[in-house]
């Protein structure tokens, strides 16, 4: 019972935590016919009711297993608190959030390349070299993108430089140490998260770069290219974000039950 109530207070804290920002800004009136501002406030309540689930869940897996479910919550935490910003961005003046996208991103997809190192220490030694690969490819793969997309830099440069620390990650974890490690020493439900979260790292991800072409590279007016390079890049974050999370809750949960047995 304890630990039902305290899981409870830590969920309720959280939920006013995310809320904050809604109730600070919440100005403007979401038309019918905004699909955009629709699919931000579909998301943002998405990523909060993840958060309440993955924290909740961290009552019921292994110790070892924490960590990385905590990390999930972590992730859809400071996507929420994003995403209800970027959504008043976008109700009250129809212009892409751009840098609140980027400030999540630099925050959130780091967590998830953790998730990958977190999951194999669970169940082995793993050199920290993985850990600092992943976050190498992840820097290389946002600073990059917001560089293109800020002006900084050719859109086009943005766009090569950003997909190939993309290739950086996907060498690393299907090829390198990490998908070594995980096809030799990892147990039959860690290998089928782990080769899970690969293909929404190469299927998943890719629906960014596509968000990134369709606002930049199709000759589109502003308007049109930035609904589209939103709702784009709103969908892939519910794939990248919440079913990431659902996949490691998934592996938690099965491992902790085999460990009870």
């Amino acid at each position: 019972m304890k630990q039902i109530l305290s899981s409870l207070k830590l969920v309720s804290a959280t939920a006013g935590l995310m809320l904050l920002p809604t109730l600070a800004s919440a100005s403007s009136i979401l038309e019918s016919d905004d699909f955009v501002g629709i699919s931000f406030w579909l998301i943002s309540m998405a990523l909060v009711a993840s958060t309440a689930f993955f924290f909740l869940e961290t009552q019921r897996v292994e110790g070892k297993w924490k960590t990385s479910l905590t990390v999930s919550g972590l992730v859809t935490l400071v996507a929420a608190v994003h995403y209800f910003y970027m959504r008043d961005v976008w109700v009250e003046t129809g212009s892409t959030p751009l840098v609140y996208r980027y400030i999540d991103w630099l925050i959130t997809v780091p967590l998830l390349m953790i998730e990958f190192y977190l999951i194999l220490r669970a169940i082995t030694n793993v050199s920290g070299g993985v850990f600092w690969r992943l976050m190498i490819g992840t820097l290389i793969m946002l600073s990059a993108g917001y560089a293109g997309e800020a002006g900084y830099i050719s859109p086009l440069i943005g766009f090569v430089v950003g997909m190939a620390g993309w290739a950086y990650i996907l060498y690393e974890i299907f090829y390198g140490e990490a998908g070594k490690v995980a096809s030799d020493q990892a147990p039959e439900s860690v290998q089928s998260a782990f080769s899970t979260m690969r293909w929404i790292v190469t299927i998943g991800w890719a629906i960014y770069p596509l968000g990134y072409f369709m606002g930049y590279f199709t000759g589109a007016g502003p308007e049109a290219s930035a609904a589209s390079l939103n709702i784009i890049y709103n969908l892939a974050d519910v794939i990248n974000k919440i079913a990431f999370g659902v996949i490691i809750w998934n592996v938690a949960v099965t491992e902790s039950d085999k460990a009870k047995a």
